[in-house]
């Protein structure tokens, strides 16, 4: 395998040679910039062998760096001819001064626009400026020009998705996101996020793995007009009767002309999420860019009536799979029938295809037994799936896209006998949960400010969690959706009503076991508080599915949070006690008693 790596790098650094480049950067990414990338676009796989799902590679004349966070350092050397690459850490080790300190003067570094976000483009030029460097964009990428057998693209078709599931027709919203557009001074928008003009149209696809999208790139105008560019052929018959009037339909390879129509335009277009070919191309076209966020994300976050009501839907028949899956796995574990993560993952994802609307996963399933669980991010799928074993904790995170909505949980299982520390560290974070879900708060306050109730019983004993508190989820789209979301990083995004987001405090300690508890909540007015001073907000629960009690301190709980628990568990078991029966509903009774 080895010598096939080496005969790409050589291929690579072939066309380098041929455009006079000193070094060319390889991004895990592809032109639409989102967290997924299909098979076909996996150009960082292709170059070294690494399956993980961040990371840049960075190929110089004579030698080769691969730079990966903390979640793949094992994995990265499993994967990757260590002769070949320099292992580098992508957190401690900034690319752009790697090169500045390890080339010359006068220095030239390729890049694929497409590849990249505006804003990573102006920072990088002006960092290799100031090494007297050059930063050169490529017209082809030289991986695309030397992948033989390269994967063909999806030829699934799009779905139209119906207005009774969605509660507003497209031409409602592209006519309000039109005005949103007026109001930050342009005259049309640039929406290249694929969820974005999915929500948009009222449409879905299968383009991407774990997303219900299709591939494209949108520009919208302000009085709501809009032209997709996509594969054309995927669009079903009654395609533009679905969106209305105002919709225009083009071949993707014509954005590249439409964008350079775009003189005297004032365009707004976000320079971290769009990619810097397409919006470079209408600045040199003469279009005037207006840096803005994707006018499409705020309004899609907040779930309207029709969706909220699939969400909620949704998460009870979810939450019966999952609790299908728990009551299995308890039974094994009794019969010392011990199974591997794979094996896991796929007999929990035989429950949720048993639901009519149930399509595919929402991401990559986490089931990590022991040890592995301390990696939050762990993917069975990236080495040999480890096997439980007797006296130990087990973690799964999942989710499901469903016709009427999306699902995200965690739950934390006990397998055998656990030790104190398990449930003290259980308990903590299952206090900081309970904190974050009961909060209530005035309007304008944001997810930063929030996310101190998460982590405070674990700062109080000297611990912490290296990854956010909550993201927000998509309506049968990304299970990873902006603008808001709770963590400890700045972010100026109130919580607004019809937001749904993640509550998931973890803990993880590392060569020994991995905890996170999550439900996902929507925000809504606070009835209790319905007349205070402040307008305000609180949490509902969406996610209805047992907490494993085995693996709970009481002691270190007070009266309201053992309260919230008991009554947690009494409408998990009200809500899914009559879609259940026999062993299982017999299970549920008893996992969902009053502790």
């Amino acid at each position: 395998m080895s010598q096939s790596i080496a005969a790409r790098l050589d291929a690579v650094r072939s066309e380098m040679a041929d455009a006079n480049l000193d070094a060319f950067i390889i991004p895990r990414a592809d032109e639409y910039l989102g967290e997924y990338v299909p098979e076909r676009n996996e150009r960082m796989q292709w170059i070294s062998n690494f399956t993980g799902s961040a990371g840049m590679i960075i190929v110089l004349k004579e030698s080769a760096a691969i730079f990966v966070d903390g979640r793949y350092t094992v994995q990265v050397k499993l994967q990757v001819d260590g002769e070949l690459f320099q292992y580098m850490s992508l957190t401690d080790t900034p690319q752009i001064p790697w090169l500045a300190q390890t080339l010359t003067a006068d220095a030239r570094v390729g890049y694929d626009p497409r590849l990249h976000p505006l804003s990573w483009q102006k920072s990088a030029d002006n960092q290799l400026s100031k090494a007297q460097m050059t930063l050169v964009a490529v017209d082809e990428n030289p991986i695309d020009l030397h992948w033989q057998n390269r994967p063909l693209a999806s030829s699934a078709p799009a779905m139209l998705f119906d207005e009774n599931r969605t509660g507003k027709s497209s031409q409602e919203k592209r006519q309000e996101i039109g005005a949103v557009v007026t109001k930050s001074g342009a005259d049309m928008a640039l929406i290249t996020s694929l969820d974005s003009f999915c929500w948009l149209l009222n449409i879905r696809g299968n383009d991407v793995p774990r997303l219900p999208v299709i591939l494209g790139a949108a520009l919208l105008a302000a009085n709501g007009d809009m032209t997709l560019f996509t594969d054309v052929e995927k669009l079903p018959t009654g395609t533009s009767e679905h969106v209305g009037s105002g919709v225009c339909f083009k071949s993707e390879s014509e954005l590249k002309d439409a964008l350079g129509e775009l003189s005297g335009v004032n365009l707004l277009a976000d320079p971290n999420s769009c990619n810097a070919w397409s919006q470079l191309i209408a600045e040199q076209a003469g279009a005037i860019l207006i840096a803005g966020f994707d006018p499409v994300s705020l309004a899609k976050a907040q779930k309207n009536t029709t969706e909220l009501a699939g969400m909620r839907a949704c998460h009870i028949r979810d939450g019966v799979a999952v609790s299908r899956f728990l009551a299995w796995l308890d039974a094994e574990v009794e019969a010392d029938r011990f199974h591997d993560e794979a094996t896991l993952a796929d007999k929990l994802e035989s429950f949720r295809l048993e639901d009519e609307l149930y399509k595919e996963p929402s991401f990559d399933t986490i089931s990590a037994v022991g040890a592995n669980a301390a990696m939050c991010h762990y993917n069975h799928n990236n080495g040999i799936p480890a096997t439980m074993t007797k006296d130990s904790i087990y973690l799964v995170d999942s989710g499901a896209q469903y016709l009427d909505g999306t699902t995200d949980v965690t739950r934390t299982i006990a397998i055998g006998q656990v030790t104190n520390e398990h449930r003290k560290m259980v308990t903590l974070v299952l206090k900081g949960h309970i904190a974050l879900d009961q909060a209530k708060f005035p309007r304008g306050t944001t997810g930063q400010q929030l996310d101190g109730f998460a982590r405070q019983y674990l700062w109080q004993h000297g611990f912490d969690y290296d990854h956010g508190t909550g993201h927000g989820v998509g309506h049968f789209l990304n299970v990873h959706e902006g603008p808001q979301r709770i963590a400890k990083n700045s972010n100026d995004v109130a919580l607004l009503p019809g937001m749904v987001v993640s509550n998931e405090p973890g803990y993880y300690r590392a060569d020994e076991f991995g905890i996170r508890l999550e439900n996902l909540i929507a925000v809504r007015p606070c009835k209790a508080l319905e007349n205070a001073e402040r307008e305000m907000f609180e949490f509902e629960a969406l996610t209805l599915i047992p907490m494993d009690s085995r693996l709970i301190d009481k002691g270190l709980l007070t009266d309201a949070e053992l309260n919230w628990f008991n009554d947690y568990h009494q409408q998990v078991y009200k809500t899914l006690s009559p879609l259940m029966q026999g062993e299982e509903l017999i299970w549920l009774e008893g996992v969902t008693q009053a502790i």
